[in-house]
């Protein structure tokens, strides 16, 4: 056993804080013996209510640091019936696990459910469940392409968690003190000849289990690094000496981490020496183990409908979101997302095949979690015509997932999920928003908050979208939609809302009822009229409404995943420079219902669709009497197009070795590449400053201007303002006084 240093805490420096550290270990636990591992597994595959295979079971044994209590666990009492594993019952399985303690270097970061509403830069593994002769067994199959998919999945997990939350001063203070939920998993790849891997992954706790990864890092390494280094240890592969019998790549891989731990434990001794340890020491004994739950067994209820190989992962994620949609909430994204695709799992395994839709909703649910791409959507919907684009895949899973009878069963499991007495057409819309935002996320993360709140405030889930007995109509142009909408066609024109509606939402022009702000003149940022999202988009597309309908065709055809429009940003709103993200001119439009393509124009300059003519085409009557109750003599006018829009100046030259041929060479994560453009953009900003205390400096005592040319002065504040501009765009989530205070600011 370990002992603690003396009741006295001892002070250290961490970063900019300073951190009170009340316990420390002065002494390591040793390395488990081999009989000890051996009794686990003998144990456990002798055990009535466990149920895992042998290799998870030495996973299992590898990861525990007594485990020997393990075995105890696992036996059963030659008196009783019983054991002393942990017992949970939620709907339909008992899901039992054995508490311990495990090597921090044996756990895995599962999938992150805090960042599985965003975009993200590499995929999530495909999950698996496992089945024995009928029998549920607690143990799921992460699927991925290749061991680079893996590594590049870890560090994402762990430098994505970090970015969120991090409770590294907690930890490094007083150690991990709540336990983690732990399971086993077998990595498998799809990459020919590419061995399976047998682990332990965290399922509840990443953020404490990528924390302690980042104290290990130390006190100066960015979230990267942690990251890098839960990659190298978690992976690292020990060769196989050409005397030994040939071991496993899952041997191969624990004998690697084994002797990382062997490494800290060395460091450990030489930096525990003294009377006072040292921060290193400090680091090692507060992150080298943490409490755990295994699940190591699941069993199915006699009422329960799931298949034996889904039981267990439906029971591990009943027990999740129990913990963080009722207790320690996830954020409203990561929330939705999580029940309305649990929900939508739950239909397909218990009615899919009663109502003979068992293949279609297995697809639909597919497409819904991102197990199968946009480029999919026809095949999934088996229709050839259907466009493979991301508004396309919005349109038809809208289609599906609100017909009557499964939209009812969905709340229903959604009520249930969510453990609430009644579920609104709000509410669930509000569900649906994560799931129809999955391709554009990211691209579009600066207005991800306005749009699930769109969504929230019943996104384009109007009366006439509800109801039963139109199907979508596929078509390469929105436009050639119109007419048939106009003449009485009820697919045409529910295609359009839900296409148009779900384009303006992403693009920031249709924003949820709450923040709209008043105004009975055309302005960026206002509204005629206060209306909730859904009854814009019924609005617009309300038969004979050939505005609201031209509005919701031109936003549909001109819409684009990869990038925001000028029209969503801050820049018109506030009249700063810059164009879009790309420079390719991309924006949604005003209508002109007499020019021959409908888009209006002022001196042959299209002209940008705001917020404002959105609502007031959704009920072109009730704007103008908002107008004329406000300004009775007041006609409704045009403005003229915003003057030219300065262009961007070029892009400096590449530094060598940094080229698009480098970055496609470069094959570390995304979101590491990203990390090191953030760290050379503070050094670029760093110089920038520099410079300007130099030219003030320089300047003391000189009575000419500092700035002689006035075009090189507006050239470099143009400039200025593009960066800050484009540092706002990718501004972090902020608590909503934060948000408030900011665009009060603004």
């Amino acid at each position: 056993m370990s002992k603690s240093a003396a009741a006295q805490p001892i002070t250290v420096e961490w970063g900019k804080e300073q951190v009170v550290v009340s316990d420390v270990a002065r002494e390591l636990p040793d390395a488990s013996k081999v009989d000890d591992r051996a009794k686990v597994v003998r144990a456990g595959m002798a055990s009535g209510p466990a149920s895992l295979p042998e290799d998870a079971w030495h996973a299992v044994s590898r990861a525990s640091i007594n485990p020997e209590l393990v075995a105890m666990q696992l036996r059963r009492s030659a008196e009783s019936d019983g054991s002393l594993l942990l017992e949970e019952h939620v709907d339909g399985a008992t899901l039992c696990s054995v508490h311990t303690r495990v090597w921090l270097t044996e756990l895995f970061p599962g999938i992150q459910p805090r960042t599985g509403q965003n975009a993200l830069d590499e995929d999530d593994p495909q999950v698996i469940g496992v089945a024995e002769d009928g029998r549920p067994q607690a143990i799921l199959r992460y699927r991925y392409r290749d061991r680079a998919h893996l590594r590049k999945h870890i560090w994402q997990t762990v430098e994505g968690t970090l970015t969120l939350n991090s409770y590294e001063e907690s930890i490094l203070a007083r150690r991990v003190t709540r336990a983690l939920i732990v399971h086993p998993a077998v990595f498998e790849f799809e990459a020919e000849g590419e061995e399976p891997v047998h682990a332990l992954v965290a399922r509840d706790g990443i953020t404490r289990l990528a924390s302690a990864w980042k104290i290990l890092a130390g006190p100066g390494a960015t979230q990267a690094r942690a990251a890098e280094l839960a990659v190298e240890t978690l992976t690292a592969e020990r060769e196989q000496p050409p005397n030994e019998p040939p071991k496993s790549r899952s041997q191969r891989w624990a004998l690697s981490r084994e002797q990382r731990r062997g490494a800290l434990r060395e460091e450990f001794g030489r930096e525990s020496a003294g009377e006072v340890p040292s921060l290193r020491a400090i680091q090692i004994a507060q992150t080298y183990a943490v409490p755990a739950h295994i699940a190591v067994g699941a069993k199915a209820h006699h009422t329960g409908l799931l298949p034996a190989a889904d039981v267990f992962d439906d029971a591990l994620r009943s027990i999740l979101a129990s913990v963080h949609v009722e207790f320690k909430p996830w954020d409203a994204a990561a929330q939705n997302l999580e029940v309305a695709t649990r929900a939508l799992k739950l239909v397909v395994q218990t009615r899919a095949r009663e109502w003979g839709m068992e293949e279609l909703l297995g697809e639909v649910y597919a497409l819904a979690v991102g197990r199968r791409g946009e480029s999919d959507t026809p095949a999934v919907f088996q229709d050839a015509r259907i466009p493979g684009t991301p508004l396309w895949r919005a349109v038809y899973l809208l289609h599906v997932l609100t017909r009557p009878r499964l939209l009812d069963e969905l709340r229903g499991r959604a009520k249930e999920i969510k453990n609430e007495r009644r579920m609104t057409i709000k509410g669930y819309a509000g569900l649906l928003g994560p799931v129809v935002d999955k391709p554009w996320r990211g691209q579009k993360k600066s207005v991800v908050k306005q749009a699930l709140k769109a969504w929230g405030n019943g996104g384009v889930l109007s009366k006439d979208v509800l109801s039963e007995g139109w199907i979508p109509v596929p078509a390469d142009d929105f436009t050639s939609l119109v007419t048939p909408a106009l003449n009485g066609d009820d697919d045409a024109r529910c295609t359009l809302a839900l296409a148009g509606g779900t384009a303006l939402i992403a693009d920031k022009l249709i924003t949820s009822n709450v923040g709209s702000a008043l105004s009975v003149r055309r302005e960026p940022g206002k509204v005629p009229f206060r209306a909730d999202a859904n009854i814009v988009v019924a609005g617009l597309a309300r038969e004979g409404n050939e505005l609201g309908l031209w509005t919701l065709a031109l936003a549909a055809q001109r819409f684009r995943a990869d990038r925001l429009p000028r029209n969503a940003g801050s820049r018109q709103e506030f009249g700063l420079p810059g164009g879009d993200d790309a420079g390719a001119g991309y924006q949604h439009v005003a209508v002109d219902l007499e020019a021959p393509d409908r888009i209006r124009r002022v001196e042959g300059t299209e002209v940008p669709l705001l917020t404002w003519d959105v609502v007031y085409a959704s009920d072109e009557a009730r704007a103008l009497k908002a107008v004329r109750d406000a300004q009775p003599a007041a006609p409704v006018l045009w403005p003229s197009p915003p003057p030219g829009e300065p262009g961007v100046q070029g892009e400096p030259e590449p530094e060598p070795g940094t080229g698009p041929a480098q970055e496609e060479a470069d094959d570390r994560p995304v979101g590491q590449r990203i990390a090191d453009q953030r760290q050379s953009l503070g050094r670029s900003l760093d110089q920038a400053q520099g410079a300007l205390a130099k030219l003030a400096e320089l300047d003391q005592g000189r009575s000419q201007p500092l700035f002689t040319d006035r075009d090189e002065w507006a050239g470099l504040r143009e400039s200025a303002i593009h960066v800050l501009k484009k540092l706002e765009d990718f501004r972090p989530p902020m608590e909503e006084d934060e948000e408030a205070e900011a665009d009060g600011d603004a």
